[in-house]
């Protein structure tokens, strides 16, 4: 039988073409690879891009999933794991990468989950290598350091470890090695000397300007300290003021009782992620309306993709190639693109 070659060669041109357009893997550059794709839909809570180059995600119900760039490995319970609750991953100076789970801290290593267990009630300090993982419901944080991991309370007038007034809801680094911590009550700096608060108290809110409900929390590369909330939007620190972004913007809707309540479409109430990019825009991932982008001049709106049953952007990770990554409450992980986003795990 003889083929017609123009006709072959377009065929497999055109299966290339779409091989490289399917979920899988995020290389540098614009191209994406064939491959498997990620099979967590209760949420993907953290991301993490190893020194390695293997991908590593986190999911809210269903464990660890690792991507080395051929296919796909899932850790849960039955492996060691916790929780299959993961909140965080981080990775340390050895390669281990560490999560941090409903309840308790694990790592991995040499292809095997460890625990790690809490040593004891520690004091605060702070060194560049420390990681910091929640501690659960009780109001504090563990941190590694040294081979320990130790549990801190926070520098409240009880000590409840019931209380999840003070759950831990998102950790980041600064500068000037300070971290920052929000929970539910209040929003912690600690630069090795003191603390910083934010809460309802120091910034003098009252029911008409709403409680703060911290669920987000980032340093940018300008110093400044934004802080995303679940009902009165994004607060910014920058130099000696605090002020309420979504508000500044015109993102909270006139009647909102700035609460956990549903937002309609146009707002920014509920922020539960926040990262910046390589140009100093900020994102932010709304539980309600997807994502919005601030680039210092504007604001854009995007909906990460109409056909998901859910918005909510989980969590936004900036990886080891400049990719800005969405996690998304759906499942799946998406990079965003001059012409959109595209699903990539």
């Amino acid at each position: 039988m003889k083929i017609n070659t123009s006709v072959f060669f377009s065929i497999c041109l055109m299966l290339v073409i779409s091989a490289c357009h399917q979920p899988g893997q995020v290389a540098t550059g614009s191209k994406l690879a064939a491959n498997d794709t990620l099979k967590f839909s209760s949420g993907i809570r953290a991301i993490l891009h190893d020194s390695k180059g293997n991908y590593w995600f986190a999911s809210n119900q269903e464990g660890i999933a690792l991507y080395d760039g051929q296919s796909y490995r899932y850790f849960t319970t039955a492996d060691g794991l916790a929780d299959n609750q993961v909140r965080s991953i981080q990775e340390d100076e050895k390669g281990r990468i560490w999560f941090g789970t409903a309840r308790g801290v694990d790592y991995y290593a040499d292809g095997v989950i460890h625990h790690q267990p809490v040593a004891s009630d520690g004091n605060w300090d702070i060194s560049e290598q420390d990681l910091w993982f929640n501690a659960g419901n009780s109001p504090g944080v563990y941190r590694y350091h040294d081979g320990q991991l130790d549990y801190l309370v926070f520098p409240l007038t009880w000590r409840s470890k019931e209380h999840a007034g003070y759950q831990v809801t998102d950790i980041a680094k600064g500068k000037e090695n300070r971290i920052w911590i929000s929970t539910y009550g209040s929003v912690f700096g600690y630069d090795g000397k003191g603390f910083t608060i934010y809460n309802d108290q120091t910034l003098k809110h009252d029911q008409r300007s709403g409680f703060i409900h911290a669920r987000s929390v980032l340093e940018d590369s300008k110093g400044r300290l934004w802080m995303g909330n679940n009902g009165i939007g994004v607060l910014v620190k920058e130099g000696d003021s605090v002020y309420n972004f979504s508000e500044k913007h015109n993102l909270i809707q006139v009647m909102s009782p700035r609460t956990g309540a549903k937002s309609v479409n146009g707002t920014m109430e509920h922020v539960f992620a926040i990262a910046e990019d390589k140009l100093g825009g900020m994102w932010f991932g709304d539980r309600d309306n997807g994502v919005w982008h601030f680039d210092n001049d504007s604001l854009q709106n995007y909906t990460v993709n109409p056909k998901l049953s859910n918005k909510m952007v989980w969590c936004i990770y900036r990886d080891r190639s400049e990719n800005i990554l969405f996690g998304m409450a759906a499942g799946g992980v998406y990079r965003f693109v001059e012409s959109g986003f595209e699903r990539v795990f």
